[in-house]
């Protein structure tokens, strides 16, 4: 208690009391009136002269305290007792930066509240250092993500209970959650709008009393004092309710999107069909957007019928019946907004679904750009990009016009409305006087914004409502049963881990293809082994899937028992560091994890990679072998210690020496205790099961032992059969078939040995065994003479600090037309400013000043005039409003087309280092705020500083003494804007850079959502999605924070200058001023408020979004890889002619800095022959096939294709010539024929060819559609074998002399297996083929086999030579397969 009472007076001390501020503050203000009042009287009467004296010697002491009550700190700092008793001496050590308290918000006091000065200690903070996440403080633990989503999953059961016949309304369910913040923000607005009517209805009276019309004793100083403190209470009240509805817009943002995220991760693969992962990431972007829009809609249902009150009643007090002439004007505007808003409604439309069509095939690209640049179709895939945009650059179009028109009548309506209640007055010989006519101008500039709000209100409720509707048919779709699995208890399941009971599956329940699995019995005793084998397609995958509930059950009964892990087919590893993803949510244990470690195999990748365990992981593991991913979701597996194990083929993506291992050292003995069920297309693990599984049709045709089935039927002994028929192959290489070939080789290898031992490496290469510590330890060497300047692959975003460049604006302005547009919106308004400014002049001129006077002009003639301004004023406004959208429209296109160009030109290595989500939040959010936001910041603000340029020399033409306090005061308001925008640029950067990750979690956790439900992770990832939001609420929050904060300092100096003009203008003789023109400037000032936070709001607004100008500039910077064609170094049409690849002294590197990956590779690939390329995963063998299609260009060495060297010629001249079937098989969302064929080059005739060949036709056939059966998201339809076959049929159709083959049976049986080589060696016979495989009898046949290791060569010659040395690599790694082969 004591500590608590120490600790609370040293923080009571550092501010002074929130009274004696206030009073310091007031004092300072009845100073300035004082000595204004002074001066003016010395000036008229030329008595009392040291009054004014006085008064100017105190003034700065009132001006010195009100600065430092507005300040607070007092500067005093409190030590505590055990402070004292702290050492003296290295205090330096001691001494931090400043930090901002985490609980800024919720100790705050109503004062401080009220004016936000709960921000000045993070100013303080921001203008000392540019700021951080982790310099800005959370939300109150009540306003957390956490927290606002279990208030709102509360009331929507509570909606769901009261009628459970009936799915509740999500807008009820908000509206339950947030009906006292509603409330309270009710009670501000109304206050608000009440205040904001004060001025309008004094107006009269004040230029009546300068009439010299007396009401009462003080009427002057009452009105002033009125007119000061609606100001400021209208200033109070109106930051404080656009603050709440802000702060509640994003508790509902929080809300709905963890709702999303919570539903994505529950849907069926029914319902996952019909909801691509970018609509999904639209409901959570687009739509949850359009909710929030709302939210500052949300009170003009009832606000806009008290402002039309009100506005009639001030009118009806002001020109009587002539109310019903502006009613009935009002109404003709609205009736011109409503077409427009309703074609903006349909426009915008159209741009949401162009949009939505965008960026899907963009996501799409930019996930597989690596297909896309080896095949040589990033150009064409460019111009799909292009054409779409096309399309919704057209809906743009039209929807800038329609903006515009509506920027128009939003400018013209005050105008048809005055001139119809003037036009009225003069009809029905209602007197008009100046007081009158200014105070309806006042009315009227109110009501403007009332009546322009309610077409957007309807358009806006449109589409909240269309945005509501689809989250809630998203949140309707069906959901993976709960009760489709069993789960029994441990201690009550007996010895059964698992059970199926007449199984009956099927991924499509209305499909009328054949159901995916049927008739499934199956009992698997706990801690054993199961092997599920089969063709392709044949189930077996189905059949894990059906274990987890993933498919829909028709019939019988899925029982499970324990805990379960599961490695998918397809690698799915999250972006972030390797020890993160093996840990996967489990706290370390150290020697669990090194043992994991070890048994997977990671212990090399680890010593190699520089940051070992710490590497971080690109998206989607793009800087993974296929065999490392493999691994470390399998060692991801292992390190949950769960009970039961399914395991779909994961020793297909590694070698026979690590496949071996893992089975023996994962398998066999960590799991030797635990309930497996494995996938497997190699028949050498199949003995070791205690069951073995036999798949074909969905059906389970075999069950039993090894060597139970081998005797008991056909399905099994066809595999066994095909598997043994590659063994004997191998056995048959024995024999040399040509003479000259053995001739060609051996020169070759004599080439090879002379070349390496030159610079002493042939002995390390030739005995690698004895070698591979010294490499390992010659690498780990190299890896720390990098270590100072290596950095992880995925780098943090670019942001840029500091202030926005002055070259960011002028590079946006002169982008069209070299700035000519620009140039035209500001003279327009000039020239709309002063011809406005005219016509009101006009009026308050030439009316009687009082009722009974002749004006200066006839009714007819004093509207006919007025008239003709007002009208030609509008034109000024057409045109600025015209040349603003078009030209904004214009520059969106040229940034977004250069940056575009500019990613598909990028390199790989940008896409290894530069995650998905990242590159989509540039072409989506920022190229969204040119399309449709930036060019109407930059013209409203444009528009706002020249109306308070205008509104400051009109109210100056009081007296020239205004001018005296408006520019200290306009300093002031510099310098304060000055301060508040260094802090709020930073938050605003961090608040983009936070909005990625949210993205990126989003879009890597649906294609895993299969996993993360297998290992029992809903919940955890979960979790991690409400701390993403966590992350980006607290940015948010300080930006809106802060906006609010400026503009109330700024809007008060502003009621400050307001109150000093009207108490001249009351000092000021008789005579001196003119009651019209006084009026008129009251009523300009009246505006300046509203100016003001205009002003501020655009400010804001332009330097938040000008960062996406700057971001979308950072990526038309991006270096571009080689040409794609140069002109003077084509290739002839027939090249290659030969096929023969020559490697000389080939390095490559990943990044400048790194270390080597190829170690001086010197060989040829002769032409038309069969290479075989083996070694160890992770050796380089795909880094090697990288550097032949110039994915990484060489850092030495050369490499040539028919004698011509691939780096002197452009990359789709290179590309297009070579063709290759990769690890890692993609398939693009459509058709089959559009997958194969994407170019549209060849016949269905020919199709049907390559997919016979490719041995998809069968499968296809069978397909609706045949040709057009359908290729879902990430081809989730199709198993991975069957994508691996469509890439073949690719390779078949497209038909060049070099093929590269990278592991491209790796998902299918040896049967299948034997066919595919069987289709090789007959349809590219004459051509080379490079064939990286694990599976020794895909290369065993091959002409010549490479062996590499640590990125050099280890062997190199023909597969006998290499067999005869039983000292080879190559045939220790036969040697050993023969023997798992065979057990």
């Amino acid at each position: 208690m004591y500590m608590a009472t120490e600790e609370a007076c040293k923080e009571r001390w550092k501010v002074f009391p929130p009274l004696l501020r206030l009073w310091w503050m007031a004092s300072f203000l009845l100073s300035t009136l004082t000595l204004l009042s002074s001066i003016l009287f010395f000036m008229r009467k030329g008595t009392h002269l040291w009054v004014a004296v006085v008064e100017v010697v105190l003034y700065p002491a009132a001006l010195f305290v009100a600065c430092v009550g507005l300040r607070g700190r007092s500067g005093v700092e409190a030590i505590l007792d055990e402070q004292i008793e702290e050492p003296l001496l290295n205090g330096s050590q001691n001494e931090s930066p400043e930090e901002v308290p985490t609980e800024l918000y919720q100790s705050a006091g109503l004062l401080s509240l009220a004016s936000l000065s709960w921000l000045n200690p993070l100013l303080r903070v921001g203008r000392r250092k540019p700021l951080e996440l982790s310099d800005m403080p959370p939300l109150p633990p009540e306003d957390s993500t956490e927290a606002v989503y279990a208030k709102f999953e509360c009331s929507w059961n509570d909606l769901k209970q009261k009628n459970p016949e009936e799915t509740p309304s999500i807008f009820l369910a908000l509206l339950k959650t947030f009906r006292f913040g509603v409330a309270v923000n009710g009670m501000f607005a109304f206050t608000n709008i009440v205040t904001s009517y004060v001025g309008p209805f004094l107006i009269n009276d004040f230029v009546e009393y300068l009439n010299g019309r007396r009401r009462f004793k003080h009427e002057g100083l009452t009105l002033v004092l009125v007119f000061s403190l609606a100001k400021l209470i209208e200033n109070l009240t109106q930051r404080q309710w656009y603050y709440g509805c802000q702060f509640l817009c994003l508790k509902v943002r929080a809300a709905l999107t963890v709702v999303l995220y919570r539903k994505a991760l529950r849907l069926s693969n029914i319902a996952r069909q019909s909801h691509t992962s970018g609509e999904i990431i639209n409901y959570m972007s687009v739509d949850v957007q359009r909710v929030i829009d709302f939210g500052w809609y949300m009170h003009q249902v009832w606000i806009l019928p008290v402002e039309v009150t009100l506005s009639l009643g001030i009118l009806y007090r002001v020109v009587g019946m002539a109310w019903v002439a502006a009613l009935l004007a009002a109404i003709l505007t609205l009736f011109l907004n409503t077409p427009l808003e309703k074609l903006q409604e349909k426009y915008q439309d159209g741009v949401m679904e162009a949009k939505d069509k965008r960026m899907k095939a963009l996501a799409e690209c930019l996930r597989n750009m690596r297909v896309l640049k080896l095949q040589a179709w990033e150009q064409n895939f460019l111009l799909k990009i292009e054409q779409l945009r096309q399309g919704e650059y057209n809906w743009l179009f039209k929807d800038c016009i329609a903006r515009a028109l509506g920027t128009y009548v939003f400018w013209l309506s005050p105008i048809v409305i005055s001139v119809a209640t003037f036009g009225a007055c003069v009809l029905f010989r209602i007197p008009l006087t100046s007081g009158r006519i200014l105070s309806a101008i006042a009315t009227f500039r109110v009501l403007q914004d009332a009546l322009s709000s309610f077409p957007e209100l309807v358009s806006v409720y449109a589409q909240t409502r269309v945005s509501l509707d689809r989250i809630w048919v998203f949140l309707q779709e069906e959901e993976l049963p709960t009760d489709s699995v069993i789960h029994v208890p441990v201690e009550e399941s007996g010895d059964t881990a698992i059970e199926i009971e007449g199984g009956e599956f099927n991924w499509h329940t209305s499909s009328t293809e054949l159901q995916t699995l049927r008739g499934i019995n199956l009992q698997v005793k706990r801690g054993s082994r199961v092997a599920v084998c089969g063709t392709v397609g044949s189930g077996k995958s189905s059949l894990l899937l059906s274990i987890l509930g993933e498919i829909p059950k028709l019939d019988g009964k899925v029982k499970v028992s324990g805990t379960t892990a599961y490695v998918p087919q397809s690698a799915w590893i999250q972006t972030g560091k390797v020890v993160d993803n093996i840990r996967f949510g489990k706290p370390m244990n150290r020697s669990r994890y090194e043992s994991i470690i070890d048994a997977c195999a990671l212990r090399k990748d680890l010593e190699l990679w520089a940051f070992g365990d710490q590497t971080e992981i690109g998206e989607r593991g793009i800087n993974m072998s296929g065999g490392q991913k493999q691994r470390i979701q399998l060692a991801r597996a292992l390190y949950q210690d769960s009970d039961i194990y399914l395991l779909d083929d994961p020793f297909s993506a590694v070698d026979a020496h690590t496949g071996s291992q893992l089975f023996q050292k994962c398998i066999l003995e960590i799991l030797a205790a635990k309930t497996v069920v494995y996938v497997t297309h190699q028949v050498e693990f199949l003995p070791a099961a205690d069951l073995i599984l036999v798949f074909d049709n969905g059906s389970i045709v075999q069950a039993g032992k090894y060597e139970d089935l081998l005797q008991s039927g056909t399905n099994f002994q066809s595999l066994v059969n095909a598997h043994n028929e590659a063994i004997d192959g191998m056995e048959a290489h024995e024999q040399p078939e040509d003479e000259e070939v053995i001739q060609m080789m051996d020169a070759e290898v004599v080439n090879v040995a002379g070349s390496l031992c030159a610079d002493g490496q042939f002995q390390k290469q030739r005995s690698l065994p004895k070698s591979n510590s010294v490499v390992r330890r010659q690498a780990s060497k190299k890896g720390d003479e990098y270590e100072g300047t290596q950095r992880q692959l995925i780098e943090e975003e670019e942001r840029e600090t500091g202030s926005i460049g002055f070259g960011v604006y002028w590079t946006y302005a002169i982008a069209v037309c070299k700035g000519a547009p620009a140039i035209a919106v500001i003279m327009c308004q000039f020239g709309f400013m002063l011809v406005q400014l005219g016509s009101n002049y006009w009026m308050a001129w030439a009316a009687p000043s009082t009722e009974g006077d002749t004006g200066k002009a006839s009714g007819t003639r004093l509207i006919l005039v007025y008239t003709g301004l007002s009208f030609g004023s509008s034109l000024f406004v057409l045109t600025r409003s015209v040349v603003a959208s078009l030209a904004g429209l214009s520059i969106a296109q040229t940034y977004f087309l250069r940056m575009v160009r500019c990613i598909f030109r990028a390199p790989m290595s940008f896409f290894d280092s530069t995650p998905v989500g990242r590159i989509l939040n540039r072409v989506s959010s920022d190229q969204s705020q040119l399309d449709l936001e930036i060019q109407y910041s930059l013209s409203s603000l444009v528009v706002v500083i020249i109306q308070l340029l205008g509104v400051v020399a009109v109210v100056s033409t009081i007296s020239w003494r205004v001018l005296l306090f408006v520019l200290p005061v306009t300093a002031l308001c510099l310098w304060m804007h000055r301060y508040y925008v260094v802090s709020a640029r930073e938050v605003a950067r961090v608040m983009g850079v936070e909005k990625s990750p949210i993205l990126n979690h989003y879009g890597e956790s649906i294609p895993g959502a299969a996993t993360i439900r297998g290992f029992g992770q809903t919940q955890r990832f979960m979790d991690t999605n409400m701390q993403l939001c966590d992350n980006y609420a607290r940015p948010c929050f300080l930006n809106f924070a802060l906006i609010e904060w400026l503009t109330f300092r700024l809007e008060l100096l502003c009621t400050i200058v307001f109150s000093f003009a009207l108490m001249i203008v009351l000092l000021l003789p008789a005579n001196a001023i003119d009651p019209s023109l006084t009026g008129l400037a009251v009523t300009y000032g009246l505006n300046l408020n509203m100016l003001i936070g205009w002003f501020i709001w655009n400010l804001c607004q332009v330097e938040t979004k000008i960062i996406s100008v700057e971001r979308i500039q950072q990526y038309t910077r991006i270096e571009s890889e080689a040409p794609l064609v140069i002109e003077d170094k084509r290739p002839p049409p027939s090249w290659p002619s030969r096929g023969t690849v020559e490697l000389k002294q080939l390095q490559i590197r990943y990044s400048e800095h790194s270390p080597l990956v190829l170690h001086g590779i010197t060989c040829t690939f002769y032409g038309g022959k069969k290479i075989g390329v083996v070694g160890r995963t992770g050796s380089g063998k795909s880094t090697l096939i990288q550097a032949l299609f110039r994915m990484v260009e060489p850092a030495g060495g050369k490499i040539l294709v028919d004698g011509l060297d691939v780096t002197t010629i452009g990359l789709q001249d290179l590309r297009s010539r070579l063709s290759i079937i990769p690890q890692d098989p993609t398939l693009f969302e459509g058709t089959i024929r559009s997958n194969l064929d994407p170019l549209n080059e060849h016949t269905d005739i020919e199709v049907w060819e390559a997919l016979n060949k490719s041995q998809l036709g069968d499968v296809v056939h069978a397909k609706d559609g045949k040709l057009d059966a359908t290729v879902g998201e990430n081809a989730d339809n199709w198993s991975v074998g069957q994508r691996q076959l469509v890439a073949l049929g690719r390779a078949i159709l497209k038909r060049t002399r070099i093929l590269v083959l990278d592991e491209a049976t790796a998902s299918v049986d040896s049967a299948t297996d034997n066919v595919i080589q069987r289709t090789l060696r007959t349809e590219f016979r004459d051509c080379t083929v490079v064939t990286i495989a694990h599976r020794i009898p895909t290369v065993v046949d091959s002409d010549r086999v490479l062996v590499l290791s640590d990125g050099r060569i280890a062997e190199f010659d023909v597969p006998v030579m290499l067999l005869e040395n039983k000292n080879s690599l190559f045939a220790k790694l036969v040697a050993e397969y023969s023997v798992r082969s065979t057990k």
